[in-house]
């Protein structure tokens, strides 16, 4: 997923809109600070998630990568390594949020429904204490998303947790170095207002598939002209990231709640072609099978305070087991303010409270979440070679007496519960002593009704 185009030349756009349609490279990313010393964390029960669950196990991380993954009387220790005993305690790979908004977020405005030229990273907060709950929480990769007050509010943008005091920092690149994220869009009620708005359902489809048709027309156009400047069309930014969609190369994330909802979803991804994940589908359970016949994978919210908007009354625990057995892929997310990051594992909890199993809860947690994002080759699990990208539990990941003691990110500590400040920002009130403010993507819209 490409959310930056490549810079301008100074003959115009042309070649930089090609380029950009084609999936070309930017430049390559900045290096990281990769881990120096190996290290052999030995004792813990380990949870890879894909392979079986080691009850003592050895770990060994070097350059920011995962080395090897055995039981602690398989795996010789390097002797340059530094040796942590885990005895007692649980680790498992970083949890996975695809669906977030801290960092002060501000996608699009109230000037259109659909702003697919919005890059939600011009607006994040880095130093944000926000994102301090969200290592506290044990997530090590979240999908920063504008809100669900628009059919389309702009471009994601997928961040690792590293250490780091821009929002470059953070991002994740591609094999080519370009940052990754995808398209944010949302129907139902939250997105029907007064014009330049939709007043109905039936009209917020009919908007979407008018800018999807002028992307493919842009796409098309782009393509006729073949470099020649004098028969490419302006540039459009927007459109841009919507061919990018229809190229299958940027994820389209959706909100959506109702059954006929989902399935207004299905219909379009259908008919334009597109990558979709549905988000909270808290009516999923009524279309489990049409979803699962879609191949559309499911980011899915389960709350343990019933209310809210009235389009999920009809949530419930049963949700993710019930998608998960009629064959879809299900992840969870925070949404984080509804769920605070630091509760992330209560999701899985839930999940499993409701019937689904716990293998399937805690893929939800991790590899699920990777896959939804392109990133399952690199992330959710713990296998050799694979970013590592863990965290260290005093207990079994879906007991609400666990706790999240150490978050790692690429081989680099970025929690320790045992250190004040991070303490503070895990167990702390709003804030933990900072005045941000939460973003209600429609609560000025809301208060009027």
């Amino acid at each position: 997923m490409i959310i930056a185009p490549p810079r301008l030349k100074p003959a115009g756009h042309t070649a930089t809109l090609l380029l950009c349609l084609a999936g070309a490279a930017a430049p390559a990313p900045q290096a990281a600070v990769a881990q120096q010393t190996p290290l052999a964390i030995v004792g813990a029960r380990i949870v890879p998630i894909r392979g079986v669950e080691l009850e003592r196990g050895t770990l060994i991380v070097a350059g920011g990568k995962i080395v090897t993954v055995g039981a602690a009387d398989a795996v010789t220790v390097p002797p340059d390594a530094q040796r942590v005993d885990a005895a007692g305690k649980v680790i498992m790979p970083g949890l996975i949020c695809t669906h977030n908004h801290v960092g002060g977020i501000g996608g699009a405005d109230s000037t259109a429904p659909l702003q697919p030229d919005v890059r939600i990273y011009d607006s994040l907060n880095v130093l944000d204490a926000g994102y301090r709950r969200v290592v506290a929480g044990g997530l090590t990769t979240v999908n920063i998303m504008p809100g669900s007050g628009h059919l389309l509010s702009g471009q994601t943008v997928y961040l690792k947790m590293r250490k780091g005091n821009t929002i470059e920092d953070r991002f994740i690149r591609d094999r080519e170095g370009r940052v990754m994220g995808g398209i944010k869009m949302a129907n139902g009620t939250n997105s029907i207002r007064e014009a330049p708005f939709p007043g109905t359902r039936a009209k917020s489809a009919a908007l979407v598939r008018e800018r999807y048709i002028k992307a493919l027309e842009y796409r098309d156009k782009t393509a006729r002209a073949a470099g020649d400047p004098e028969k490419m069309p302006p540039r459009d930014i927007g459109l841009e990231a919507m061919v990018q969609a229809l190229a299958g190369t940027r994820i389209v994330h959706h909100h959506t709640h109702r059954h006929d909802d989902i399935l207004t979803v299905l219909r379009l991804a259908k008919e334009f072609n597109f990558r979709v994940v549905l988000h909270h589908v808290s009516e999923g359970w009524k279309v489990a099978d049409e979803i699962a016949r879609a191949g559309v994978p499911c980011s899915v919210i389960l709350v343990d305070s019933p209310g809210g908007k009235l389009e999920a009354r009809d949530m419930a625990f049963e949700n993710a087991g019930i998608l998960e057995k009629a064959g879809v892929k299900v992840a969870f997310h925070t949404d984080d303010w509804i769920t605070d990051s630091r509760l992330f594992f209560r999701m899985a909890a839930l999940g499993v409270r409701g019937g689904m199993s716990r293998e399937g809860a805690l893929k939800a947690l991790t590899v699920h979440g990777a896959e939804m994002l392109d990133l399952g080759d690199r992330i959710g699990t713990l296998e050799p070679g694979k970013d590592a990208d863990f965290i260290v539990l005093s207990g079994d990941p879906l007991s609400v007496y666990s706790k999240v003691l150490e978050t790692w990110v690429e081989g680099e500590k970025v929690f320790d519960r045992d250190d004040p400040e991070d303490h503070l920002h895990a167990v702390g009130g709003f804030g933990a002593g900072n005045e941000q403010v939460p973003y209600f993507c429609c609560f000025d819209e809301a208060s009027k009704q």
